[in-house]
């Protein structure tokens, strides 16, 4: 699949669909000209029911070292240039595919680089990974999710001292707090997203996404309502 954007590769390799974000001269900081890049890849692969699988990577020696704070510089005020990123919902796309999202961070992992990992549903980092969210350090609170998905993930109160303090921290801790599910050596990274990403994208029609929706939708349920959900998924399927 050609792609024809200026800050995405986006590619489609049998039943997967690789986005590779592709500012490797910023770090893939993460910009308005790529919002717009991600949102419309975004939406090809919602639309076609021969992806089963979404695979999320960055091209060279980052994944995503934030926002581009050089675009800071244009806009009448930095609440402005930073707003201007968030105008498509790219953010509410990842969370309502229905297919599955597998993530592979590398290098730097910062901010809204953190905030598009913790969106995918396996995330996986490669050792040398350095993981922040410097946001608050900045005089600003995250605005792609990060104050509600961290937590989610690592607790309040781990989320809390990483929001708070901005501190950088590796891949070990990363998995301790639950914001990655393994650590792969930097060479190993993209075979073992490539193999996850291909099995996911095989599995049954509509068990995935079933699945997916039944977590999603259960963390927002008291315990024995999520049961009944699960319950009634499951039905529907079999049958």
């Amino acid at each position: 699949m050609s792609d024809g954007f200026r800050t995405i590769i986006f590619e489609k390799e049998g039943r997967v669909a690789h986005l590779a974000l592709n500012r490797p001269e910023r770090l893939n900081a993460y910009s308005v000209a790529m919002r717009d890049d991600f949102a419309e890849a975004l939406h090809a692969v919602a639309a076609d029911e021969e992806i089963g699988a979404l695979l999320i990577t960055g091209r060279g020696r980052s994944f995503c070292a934030g926002a581009d704070l050089s675009e800071f510089g244009t806009a009448p005020s930095q609440v402005i240039a930073r707003n201007a990123r968030w105008q498509r919902d790219v953010w509410g796309q990842l969370i309502d595919l229905d297919k599955p999202i597998v993530v592979a961070a590398h290098g730097y992992c910062i901010g809204s680089g953190v905030e598009i990992l913790l969106l995918g549903d396996v995330r996986i980092a490669a050792s040398d990974t350095v993981f922040g969210m410097p946001e608050v350090q900045l005089g600003m609170i995250p605005a792609a999710g990060g104050s509600q998905t961290l937590p989610a993930n690592a607790g309040p109160s781990v989320a809390l001292d990483l929001l708070y303090t901005g501190r950088r921290f590796g891949a070990v801790e990363a998995v301790r707090c639950g914001i990655v599910s393994r650590v792969e050596a930097p060479e190993d990274l993209d075979p073992t997203a490539w193999e996850i990403a291909g099995r996911l994208s095989e599995l049954p029609g509509g068990f995935a996404s079933g699945l997916k929706r039944a977590w999603s939708a259960g963390t927002e349920m008291p315990l024995d309502a999520g049961l009944v959900l699960e319950s009634r998924l499951a039905a529907s399927l079999a049958g």
